[in-house]
């Protein structure tokens, strides 16, 4: 048999694969690889052997040395023989001790995935090679790597989320069509806001009385619902649990009492009347209107996970806000809750303060993870901001739940007593709800801000930040920046 030098055949090779890490193409590493691919076959181990037609490589790469056989590299069986090719028996040639591939070798890469013979590819290809082949490929030129550019920081300034506002209680005749519609279904998590009595309070003059104590009293004089009148002297109470309201208590606030009779008629605007209370009255009280010059604001703040998305601009805005309103005449307060299992459960001070600076650190505290299922301690986080709170008898009170799920199902009449004493209290609850919510939470929401006299407040995808926001089922409505709608809102809620 003819003899050829194996190193011939070896060089090709390295020269090839040498070609490819200094930036030949991958074409060219393909070229390599099917002329090598007649010459390529794959042992019953897995492992790679030269076959008899790499010699026609070797006549491109040299004259053949007369007397001389072809040395293989085949692949070895457990007691160190030779396996037997389709070729014949071959014997390890000298010298070659290990097999290595391409994909081994840091100074000489291949384009993983080149095509070869039978379904192989190219950093499955066995060359052996000496240690002065090796020092031949090392280079000393150093390797020159781009810079990989980093991602700019996202800097949550304020005014950078959107929100739209809704106010169920000034539209209820649109309320009512959804509800009598079926478009929406109460009681949600304890809270039936559809059998609802609207009471003014004016004195003998006209003029609206704020600040005023209502009760809506059944027919043995006991208390259903009770509730504050807000600086245009409105206040709304509700029938809760089958209860039925048979007159209305008014005191103002210097003390002035008046009654009134209940005389509700149900909504005729829609086909199917009688789901939504329809009543409107009037109280006259001889009395003349007291405003409070304080204002207290709370903010309520989901942390689990899921607010993660916006948590740090949701931060960014309310903490401005409080820097930006305040004055000698309002005070902030912040609370902050999970859900059982979590770091904590409900946690903030019980009092009040007047610097802006430290509510915003605060809440800047504040990281948002925990969680886990879908329902929230929403209900211990409203026990204990309505509860355990230094809410004053002479101030107007606004608290904003910032959150994106409802509570758990078993806490309904927890959530039912913690919204009755907002509105005891005269603490307009407004819920600001963030993405990825679901229309349980909606439902929630609009119910807790109809019982306690407030509007409902959602986030957008207008701004493009976090996840999808749940279009509310109301009417038309004005996209605007969270910041402008919370600071109306506050601005709305002071009296003088």
């Amino acid at each position: 048999m003819k003899k050829i030098r194996i190193y011939a055949i070896l060089i090709s090779m390295l020269i090839a694969a040498v070609c490819t890490g200094c930036g030949s193409s991958p074409e060219s590493l393909y070229e390599t690889a099917d002329m090598s691919s007649a010459a390529m076959d794959e042992s019953p181990r897995g492992e790679v052997a030269m076959m008899n037609g790499a010699a026609d490589m070797a006549d491109d790469a040299g004259d053949a040395e007369a007397g001389e056989e072809i040395v293989y590299a085949p692949a070895m069986e457990a007691d160190g023989e030779a396996a037997d090719f389709d070729g014949g028996d071959m014997a390890m040639a000298d010298g070659i001790s290990e097999m290595k591939t391409f994909g081994a070798v840091a100074d000489a890469p291949s384009a993983a995935g080149a095509p070869m013979a039978d379904g192989m590819v190219a950093d499955e290809v066995a060359v052996p090679r000496t240690a002065e082949e090796d020092e031949d490929i090392i280079t000393d030129d150093p390797v020159i790597e781009e810079p990989i550019p980093e991602e700019p920081d996202i800097v949550a300034e304020a005014g950078m989320l959107t929100a739209g506002e809704w106010n169920d209680n000034e539209n209820w005749g649109f309320f009512s069509g959804i509800v009598n519609k079926d478009l929406v279904s109460f009681p949600s998590y304890g809270l039936d806001p559809t059998q609802r009595i609207a009471v003014t309070v004016t004195n003998e003059s006209g003029e609206t009385l704020p600040n005023a104590k209502v009760q809506l009293l059944s027919e043995d004089g006991n208390s259903i619902w009770n509730a504050v009148t807000n600086k245009n002297g409105i206040a709304y109470l509700f029938e809760m649990d089958g209860k039925k309201g048979k007159s209305v208590k008014v005191n103002s606030a210097s003390g002035a009492e008046s009654t009134a009779p209940v005389e509700k008629h149900t909504d005729t605007q829609s086909d199917d009347a009688g789901k939504v209370g329809n009543c409107e009255i009037a109280v006259t009280v001889a009395d003349s209107p007291t405003l409070y010059p304080d204002t207290q604001v709370m903010f309520i703040v989901d942390t689990t996970g899921s607010m993660g998305d916006e948590m740090f601009y949701l931060q960014s805005d309310f903490g401005s806000i409080a820097e930006e309103l305040n004055d000698e005449h309002i005070t902030w307060s912040v609370s902050f809750y999970k859900d059982e299992g979590d770091e904590y459960v409900v946690k903030g001070e019980n009092a009040f303060s007047n610097d802006p600076k430290y509510i915003r650190s605060q809440l800047n505290a504040e990281s948002a993870d925990g969680g886990g299922d879908h329902p929230e301690a929403v209900a211990e986080a409203l026990t204990d901001a309505f509860n355990n709170h230094e809410w004053k008898d002479d101030s107007a009170k606004v608290a904003f739940l910032i959150f994106d799920a409802p509570p758990h199902d078993e806490k309904a009449i927890e959530v039912q007593n913690a919204i009755q004493l907002a509105s005891e209290k005269g603490i307009r609850l407004v819920p600001v709800v963030s993405s990825n919510a679901m229309r349980e939470t909606e439902l929630f929401g609009r119910a807790a801000a109809i019982c306690t006299g407030a509007p409902y407040v959602f986030l957008t995808d207008d701004s493009g930040i976090g996840g999808s926001h749940l279009e509310p089922i109301i009417g038309d409505y004005d996209v605007e920046k969270l910041h402008d709608v919370i600071v109306r809102i506050i601005s709305e809620t002071k009296q003088s």
